[in-house]
């Protein structure tokens, strides 16, 4: 079965909606930013996305200084997760202000699309795995506590994949902090949980028909120049007894714990 995850410490992905927006009066009108990452895995909501091997990514953003932010994410993905697929493009957008200099807020939505994937390449009903969402933030200084909730199935969940039913109104909670210490380094910390709308028809072989569970990370990143960083991380995601033995789509002697406690290394650049 297919349960999609990534980890926040890739920048694409907390800017749209998480970033805590500016004063017009203190940000230039239009700023256009692009960056670039080699990953050792490419981890989302606790949950490897590549099957435990690396991944390139990169996007851009645009942010303006009425409180608009867009922007497009790309990263590599297993088709073993994903049939059919190779790549995961994430298309963003989201309106956020700020009360006083320390409180902000930030709406939007989120799409993650997955071009050539679909459930019948591994021979099952065709069902796609693009996914929706709508998000809300709440930030205080460098704290954020974000809701996200799936418009559509999410990531295909449904009973073309053994669930009692579709899977939208799937929903994540999340809290993100960070830490910076030094001229160079900061720790970033993060928790969530995630809730889904229905569960597996039969129990699986070790007797867990629910999907939902929490995830949990750390990683510390050095700027080590003014473009680029360098950044040492681990996951680790709870319902050890529905994650530990996925099946591959492609090949389904091919299993692989895709949560668990995970460790990933990752070299980004910024421009």
């Amino acid at each position: 079965m297919n349960i999609r995850i990534v980890f926040l410490p890739l920048a694409a992905l907390a800017l749209a909606a998480c970033m805590p927006a500016t004063r017009a009066a203190d940000a230039p009108a239009t700023t256009v930013t692009g960056n670039v990452a080699v990953a050792s895995d490419y981890m989302f909501r606790g949950l490897t996305q590549t099957w435990g091997h690396p991944a390139v990514q990169g996007g851009a953003d645009l942010v303006l200084a009425n409180g608009f932010a867009a922007g497009f994410w790309g990263s590599a993905i297993s088709e073993n997760s994903y049939p059919g697929g190779s790549m995961e493009l994430d298309l963003y957008a989201s309106y956020g202000a700020s009360f006083n200099d320390d409180w902000s807020w930030r709406a939007g939505l989120y799409g993650y699309v997955y071009p050539g994937a679909n459930l019948d390449k591994a021979g099952l009903p065709s069902r796609s795995l693009n996914t929706g969402e709508a998000n809300a933030a709440l930030s205080w200084k460098q704290f954020t506590l974000k809701y996200n909730y799936a418009l559509t199935d999410y990531f295909g969940a449904d009973v073309e994949q053994g669930y009692r039913g579709d899977s939208r109104g799937t929903s994540y909670a999340q809290l993100d902090a960070s830490f910076p210490f030094g001229p160079a380094w900061s720790l970033a910390l993060h928790a969530g949980y995630t809730h889904y709308t229905t569960a597996l028809a039969a129990p699986n072989a070790y007797g867990a028909c629910h999907p939902d569970y929490a995830d949990f990370g750390a990683t510390l990143k050095d700027q080590f120049s003014a473009h680029w960083s360098a950044s040492l991380g681990v996951t680790h995601a709870t319902n050890d007894r529905f994650y530990r033995r996925t099946s591959s789509f492609m090949n389904a002697g091919d299993v692989r714990n895709v949560g668990g406690t995970r460790g990933f290394v990752m070299l980004q650049g910024t421009f």
